[in-house]
């Protein structure tokens, strides 16, 4: 696939075939993540592979009650979301199936190999995930590459302490996401929902449109 259509169809999956992700294929989808840049190239990701049915129980009965809340809170108007109401109900089978999808991945991160260098200016700190979310992103377009469909959450991390304990990530590493991956049971979309470029992109001062 050339990049331009893996960039403009690597929609979220929520619905995935049952049938196995091989060894070969997560090994391609994995290296891709490894070769991501980092803060003076220190390379703080790891992954857990999770495909042991109780296991992925024990992490779907983790996630739910946070799901829930979230959709009580979309549904008070409390929290916003981009897009159509089908969303929410896509997004709540996935939550609901976690436990039928081939792989999870726990994506974790020695946080004393980040750097962030925003902590001082009174808001939620941003910088640190530039050294662990590129290999996600990475990631994730291999995955599109080789037919498989992802979802990335971070509703696990509420639950970090439990989420470690199961899965014996040690004390110093934390968790920074959940991926999930199979092959997907609907067709890739052709066509994403995205803001207009022209709304991003500013020529030399903020708001000032550059197309």
């Amino acid at each position: 696939m050339e990049l331009d259509d893996v960039l403009k169809s690597n929609a979220t999956c929520r619905f995935y075939k049952q049938d196995a992700v091989s060894n070969e294929v997560l090994a391609k989808v994995l290296d891709a993540a490894r070769w991501a840049p980092s803060g003076g190239n220190r390379q703080p990701l790891s992954f857990v592979v999770v495909r042991d049915k109780a296991a992925k129980q024990s992490l779907q009965d983790l996630y739910l009650p946070y799901w829930n809340g979230y959709v009580e809170g979309i549904k008070a108007g409390d929290t916003r979301i981009g897009g159509l109401p089908k969303i929410v109900s896509d997004a709540d089978h996935f939550a609901n199936h976690l436990v039928d999808i081939p792989v999870m991945l726990i994506v974790c991160a020695n946080l004393a190999d980040v750097h962030p260098t925003d902590t001082e200016l009174g808001r939620l700190s941003v910088v640190g995930g530039a050294s662990i979310y590129t290999g996600v992103e990475n990631l994730l377009l291999a995955a599109r590459q080789a037919g498989l469909g992802a979802a990335l959450t971070t509703l696990l991390c509420f639950k970090e302490p439990e989420v470690k304990a199961l899965l014996n990530i040690p004390e110093h590493i934390s968790t920074a996401a959940m991926i999930t991956l199979g092959w997907p049971a609907r067709s890739f979309p052709s066509k994403l929902r995205r803001q207009a470029l022209d709304e991003m992109v500013f020529d030399e001062s903020y708001g000032e449109r550059l197309f």
